[in-house]
């Protein structure tokens, strides 16, 4: 039997997925990416090197392994090869026999890009607060049924039709917005080039990774943003435009959901937001300088566009929400060490709202930024935990409040990482976490 692990973010994205795939991924044969697009960022630190990573699977820093782009995602064909030499410049071999795109994958092209600025502008004050990577309006065009797949590329003669069926449509758009229009030729030609370059990395994953599954290779599927940018489940309309969660993981790979065997949740000792929308621990009214030492101490930036995160307290309430929907079997808690410096730490536990404890969590985003958090406030350790690999080598205050945040999620933790580094990890051998790795 193969081990098929989903590698989930729990919160609002940024968690340190990289980190984690990345230590993970010498255990596991293949790597796969289910959905999204580069509006994502990964940073994994391997010794003095940094590599980030928008499209490119984590696994792709190990030798050997096979890094998948699945069908869920969608692919600009020009950021990836930005990414691939960018990768290769830094001694890492991105090659077809390593990474493999799906033929069923939507292609994000200029006019996407286009649209994307035309559609927050128009938002205004309701905008969303996007990357501007195209990544929404190339997932609208693929539930309109116009967008453009890998396999669909490679026809020439069918490419160019679509493009100019496409571009029409758009330039209408953002004329009508005072924008500045794209012409067809220029987009086909620019297209066809990286198209032909792309090719040979084309494959059917699906095919692939379910031939893979019944040999019994394992498989380590990562996800892109996080549970709460879900366009079902996350925090509408203030979303990513694909499925975060671990359901998409079987719609973004082909891979059926009995083949799945786990799902590790990745969460934050504290909580970020990048972009716009409701965010009830966020630190504000009093706390913004906290906010900031948070943030400079977790270097909390994006790595798609630089932007700072909005930072808070950790969220215990919406942790159990993605607990909840997306059945963590284990959790895995990052950036313990960034919390050294703090004398008390809080943790919402509850969210209250029009004077009513509330059982769920708020469907309307405009509920929730009405809502007031219920805090249990933690004493805080004061002591250097970076680099510790070892749980009772911790301050008892930081083991304390592990066992809190396990205690509130519902979830046993699996991992903590005490740093960015693969070394700067705690693995709890005795769960459920550690038999998959053992396994």
């Amino acid at each position: 039997m193969s081990h098929i692990i989903v590698v989930i973010g729990a919160q609002w994205g940024d968690e340190g997925k990289g980190k984690i795939v990345d230590l993970l991924a010498e255990r596991f044969d293949i790597v796969a990416r289910y959905q999204g697009g580069h509006n994502a960022g990964h940073s994994v630190y391997v010794g003095d090197q940094s590599y980030v990573l928008h499209l490119i699977p984590s696994g792709i820093t190990h030798r050997g392994k096979t890094c998948v782009l699945g069908n869920g995602m969608v692919i600009d064909p020009k950021a990836f090869f930005q990414e691939a030499d960018r990768l290769i410049e830094q001694g890492l071999e991105v090659t077809p026999e390593r990474v493999m795109v799906s033929s069923r994958a939507h292609l994000i092209l200029p006019y996407h890009r286009a649209l994307d600025h035309t559609s927050e502008e128009r938002l205004g004050n309701e905008r969303v607060g996007t990357t501007l990577r195209g990544i929404g309006p190339a997932y609208e065009d693929k539930a309109g049924r116009r967008g453009i797949r890998v396999a669909d590329a490679l026809v020439s003669d069918v490419l160019r039709s679509r493009i100019e069926r496409n571009v029409e449509d758009a330039n209408r758009i953002i004329l009508a917005y005072g924008g500045q229009t794209l012409d067809v030729e220029q987009v086909f030609e620019e297209t066809s080039s990286l198209v032909e370059r792309l090719a040979p990395f084309i494959a059917d994953t699906t095919h692939f990774l379910n031939r893979a599954a019944r040999e019994g290779r394992s498989i380590l599927i990562e996800g892109a943003q996080a549970t709460l940018l879900d366009v079902d489940h996350g925090t509408y309309p203030f979303v990513t435009s694909s499925n975060t969660t671990a359901g998409g993981a079987s719609i973004g790979t082909g891979l059926a959901p009995h083949r799945i065997n786990g799902v590790l949740g990745i969460v934050r000792t504290y909580t970020t937001r990048v972009g716009e929308g409701p965010f009830p621990t966020e630190m504000i009214a009093g706390e913004a300088e906290l906010g900031q030492l948070i943030r400079e101490r977790g270097r909390e930036y994006g790595a798609s566009t630089g932007r700072p995160r909005r930072c808070g307290w950790f969220d215990a309430f919406a942790t159990r929400y993605a607990a909840e929907i997306n059945g963590f079997t284990s959790v895995a808690l990052t950036k313990l060490d960034v919390l050294d410096a703090l004398d008390e730490i809080k943790v919402c536990i509850g969210y209250n709202l029009d004077g009513r404890s509330l059982e769920y969590f708020p469907a309307v985003a405009q509920d929730l930024r009405r809502v007031e958090p219920v805090y249990e406030t933690l004493s805080g350790w004061k002591t250097l935990t970076e680099g510790i690999t070892q749980m009772d080598a911790l301050p008892a205050a930081a083991r304390r409040y592990i066992d809190f945040l396990s205690a509130q999620i519902g979830v046993g933790i699996g991992l903590v990482s005490t740093g960015p580094e693969r070394a700067q990890t705690i693995l709890v051998h005795d769960s459920p976490l550690g038999a998959w790795l053992k396994g």
